[in-house]
């Protein structure tokens, strides 16, 4: 049980930060994700965003004091716009379409800031801090996965027993078409946007196949051994 002095720091805002702070802190994270768009991750400096911004160095560390913290508020930002505009959708309708609609919505969020991503990608991927399943970035995935957890728990046609990890898994899928979208080299993304419609032509067979015992066991495995080969223990 958690207790006054265990309890964990809420997330946002911190105490006592005024308009004013908020205001600086946004125009100092947005120069850094610019720079980091411009040079990549490793070419991107703190002291490069205060000069860019007209601030001194003290100020910024002030708000952000390593790279880390902006990938972090990074994180932060695009998770919660997903799970804020996830909230809309309304209990009911089949899994699949709740899925496809989940899976849209993602694209949209991130569309704008692919190349900021691509430039984070082999942080996101291999950082042990700062990766999308490292300790640190717990926050962030749990917000995330649990939409898609209830993408399959809300739906009319939730599998019994099943729907979390069924969702867990839809999750799983959901990052393996994000890293093929950053790494798609094909003209606007063509391959990645034909990659979704043959995984939307297959959904409705996925949902056949949920009731044959093989194919439960292979979701309710998949899910065992994406929990404890890729999440600690606070995201579970």
């Amino acid at each position: 049980m958690l207790t006054q002095k265990n309890k964990p720091a809420k997330r946002g805002r911190p105490r006592g930060r005024t308009a004013t702070g908020e205001t600086a802190r946004q125009r100092l994270y947005r120069a850094a994700i610019g720079l980091i768009q411009e040079r990549g991750y490793e070419g991107a400096t703190l002291r490069d965003v205060a000069a860019r911004v007209g601030v001194s160095p003290a100020l910024l560390y002030r708000y952000f004091p390593n790279k880390r913290a902006v990938v972090l508020a990074f994180y932060d930002e695009l998770s919660e716009t997903f799970e804020r505009r996830a909230a809309a959708l309304a209990p009911g309708g089949k899994w699949r379409d709740r899925f496809a609609v989940a899976l849209d919505l993602s694209f949209e969020i991130l569309g704008p800031h692919r190349v900021v991503l691509r430039a984070l990608a082999p942080i996101m991927i291999g950082d042990p801090d700062e990766g999308v399943l490292a300790p640190e970035t717990a926050f962030s995935r749990v917000r995330v996965m649990n939409v898609f957890e209830r993408v399959v728990t809300e739906a009319s046609d939730a599998p019994k027993t099943l729907a979390p990890a069924l969702g867990r898994v839809l999750y799983l899928a959901h990052l393996g078409l994000i890293l093929w979208w950053l790494l798609d080299r094909s003209p606007n993304q063509r391959a990645t946007r034909g990659l979704v419609a043959l995984v939307r032509q297959m959904l409705p067979s996925a949902a056949l196949a949920l009731r044959l015992r093989a194919v439960r066991g292979f979701v309710q495995s998949a899910d065992a051994l994406f929990q404890a080969g890729l999440l600690d223990a606070s995201a579970r």
